[in-house]
């Protein structure tokens, strides 16, 4: 039996060992499966790679288009371009801030014949939109096959419509222009540039390399001068031309502490935007430029130095007053009969050139020339413009003293003359206008004391309010108005007159000073004046009729804004009531 079930087993073991074995058959089915699964997932690798990647691409286009769309692009001469705008100049304002001059992005027109598509149309569109334009010279131009301009510095209106034609041919060439927001309102202080952005004349010539300081373009330059206030006054003078059939005038205004002009008028102006080169004489600068005998003015100069000496008091009458005197182979007289006995400050308010004279003498040559060659009178303005004029030679020969004395045989200009005014009325502190705002002040000496400015106030309010005064068209209530007239011919021309009137106010503590000048005026015979309280029609051509007239009219219109800045104005109707 045991032998049996040894034999059934080893049968059974030999059977076993060359069967196939069933493991062997699975494991290599699952290799062929596996190697085939490794061949699928690498295809599929390769294909989410090139996705991922034209995905990417995808991507990366429309990122770069919005960027594209959302950025801000100038469309010019058909293609896409971006550019920086870099000022080349600083701003100009006002004393307020009011823009005055700037620099913005402008356009010459061009044409390239070359990209020209239909030459008929272009030319027909160009004489319905432009008929100023020579038609027949541009279609002369566009056949020689040559780039040329078709029109320097177009307005924004005359791009717009050009590029409304849809022509490829037309070029818009971008520059910087420089513009001037008041147009002629500051035509003889602001001055032009050139086309390269340099400064040709006025304010931008002076301090051009100022204004193209790289480190202070986002900063602008503060000027002394109040836009509200010039053009009140360029108004009320402009229509005083018209009034007096004037054939030109002038108006300075100056604070007579630091000697900041707040305006200066000079008619007739004309537009700064324009680029045209400006020659004709009527034109110049009146203020700084234009040099003249301006009179009687001169008396206040000749009172306050005998004063400021000791010579004489306000109250001083010098007697026995002749008609006329003989000076070398002159003869001085005045125009009016005056009393043989007047007063100092009488001799200024009735404006007598003997009386006058007379008491130059008393201050004698020597003096006389200090005070001149102090105050400068003969020598060009110092001031921050190259436009100014300078003063004919002077000699002191025979009779010099005496006609000095009164204005006459001696030049200046209108700016320099009103400097030396305030420069009495300010407590006798020598000053220089000043153009730039917040400028160093600097002290200059002194040419007569306190109490020589007081009396010279004082006396220059009595030429406005006294009875006998040369200027009561100037008393506007509540502005207290002090000054004092001239009345001169051209020195080259004695056919040609000037009037003038520089006034100082409030007159008790002045603060300002304002000149007015006519240019040839002509008796107004159909203006009423309203003379201390009388209804007068003109019949006169003298300062007191019209260049006082006008310094009124001007005081009147720009007294309120000043008084609003002026503190002073206040108390001055309770000083002057309490004086009298």
């Amino acid at each position: 039996m045991e032998m049996r079930m040894v034999k059934k087993y080893r049968k059974s073991r030999n059977k076993n060992i060359n069967q196939t074995s069933f493991y062997f058959e699975d494991y290599f089915e699952t290799n062929k499966k596996r190697k085939i699964s490794k061949k699928i997932n690498s295809i599929q690798d390769r294909i989410f790679i090139l996705f991922f990647l034209f995905f990417s691409l995808i991507s990366i286009f429309s990122i770069k288009i919005i960027h594209i769309s959302l950025n801000k692009i100038e469309v010019l001469n058909q293609k896409n371009e971006v550019k920086k705008f870099t000022l080349l100049r600083r701003d100009i304002v006002d004393r307020n801030g009011v823009l005055i001059s700037r620099n913005i992005k402008s356009y010459h027109a061009a044409i390239n014949p070359k990209l020209i598509k239909n030459k008929e149309n272009l030319l027909i569109n160009l004489r319905i939109n432009f008929p100023k334009l020579n038609i027949k010279n541009i279609e002369k131009k566009i056949n020689s096959k040559k780039y040329f301009y078709l029109k320097k510095r177009i307005t924004q209106q005359e791009k717009e419509t050009l590029w409304s034609l849809g022509e490829k041919g037309i070029i818009f060439e971008p520059f910087q222009s420089r513009i001037y927001t008041h147009g002629n309102l500051f035509s003889h202080i602001i001055g032009q540039v050139d086309y390269d952005n340099f400064g040709i004349s006025g304010v931008e010539k002076f301090f051009d390399k100022d204004l193209k300081n790289r480190d202070l373009l986002n900063k602008p330059l503060v000027l002394t001068l109040d836009t509200n206030i010039q053009h009140l006054i360029s108004k009320e003078l402009d229509n005083s031309l018209k009034t007096f059939s004037a054939t030109g005038g002038g108006a300075l205004l100056m604070d007579v502490n630091n000697g900041e002009i707040l305006s200066l008028v000079s008619l007739p102006n004309f537009d700064i935007n324009k680029r045209v080169k400006v020659e004709d004489q009527k034109y110049l600068n009146k203020i700084t430029k234009g040099v003249y005998e301006l009179g009687s003015i001169f008396k206040t100069f000749t009172i306050a130095l005998a004063l400021d000496n000791n010579l004489v008091e306000p109250t001083t009458i010098v007697k026995n007053i002749p008609r006329s005197v003989r000076c070398s182979k002159y003869e001085i007289s005045d125009i009016k009969k005056f009393p043989e006995n007047l007063s100092v400050e009488d001799i200024l308010i009735r404006s007598s050139n003997i009386g006058t004279l007379l008491i130059a003498r008393k201050i004698g040559e020597e003096k006389y020339k200090r005070f001149i060659n102090k105050t400068n009178l003969l020598k060009s303005p110092d001031l921050q413009l190259e436009e100014v004029g300078n003063p004919i030679n002077f000699d002191w020969n025979k009779c010099k003293l005496e006609t000095v004395s009164f204005g006459h045989g001696i030049t200046t200009t209108p700016i320099q003359a009103t400097a030396i005014y305030a420069s009495l009325v300010n407590g006798g502190e020598l000053i220089k206008p000043i153009l730039i705002k917040n400028s160093k002040k600097t002290k200059y000496g002194r040419i007569i004391s306190q109490e020589t400015s007081n009396s010279i106030n004082s006396m220059l309010r009595k030429v406005v309010t006294n009875k006998n005064g040369t200027a009561s068209l100037a008393d506007i209530n509540g502005y207290y108005v002090g000054g004092k007239t001239g009345t001169s011919q051209n020195y080259k021309d004695h056919n040609k007159n000037l009037n003038t009137f520089i006034s100082i106010f409030p007159s008790q503590k002045p603060k300002y000073a304002l000149l007015i000048m006519l240019e040839n005026p002509q008796v107004a015979k159909d203006l009423i004046y309203d003379y201390r309280g009388m209804m007068i029609k003109g019949t006169r051509n003298e300062a007191g009729w019209n260049s006082v007239y006008v310094a009124g009219k001007i005081i009147e219109k720009i007294g309120p804004i000043l008084a609003i800045k002026n503190k002073d104005f206040n108390y001055q109707y309770v000083a002057e009531k309490t004086n009298k």
